[in-house]
């Protein structure tokens, strides 16, 4: 396990009633309803919070390995994310997908992209040999 050197940032929330509560960060910026999954109730829930975050890390880690590939990104770079739960072996689990639309760049300079963002975007390190992700370019 990696523990981290210096911390860059810290993010914090207060969330009270779990599924069926609410989360506030502490500047305020984040207040939300929670409601379970496909319950059609006010609010969001954890799988959607997790890929949203995702989503957004991903492309900051395509970002910088566009820099270090020296590509260009297009503007309407997008990534779709997709994380399911479920139930094996008695247990919850989770497993996601990221589809990566990235209009104008080839096929295997897209792949050389996403899979160097995958090395290094957090979200994918935490996941890495947890849970079943798959990475497909749009």
């Amino acid at each position: 396990m990696t523990k981290i050197d210096k911390v860059l940032y810290t993010g914090k929330t207060h969330t009270t009633g779990g599924r069926d509560g609410a989360s506030q960060s502490d500047d305020g910026q984040l207040d939300i309803k929670l409601s379970p999954p496909g319950s059609n109730r006010a609010g969001t829930n954890p799988e959607q919070l997790f890929a949203a975050g995702w989503s957004a890390c991903f492309i900051g880690a395509i970002g910088f390995a566009a820099a270090n590939q020296k590509v260009k990104l297009p503007a309407d770079l997008a990534v779709d994310t997709e994380v399911d739960l479920g139930t094996a072996d008695g247990g919850y689990f989770l497993q996601a997908r990221l589809k990566v639309s990235l209009p104008g760049i080839e096929a295997d300079a897209a792949r050389a992209l996403i899979e160097e963002a995958h090395q290094t975007c957090p979200y994918s390190k935490a996941t890495r040999g947890n849970i079943h992700v798959e990475l497909t370019v749009a």
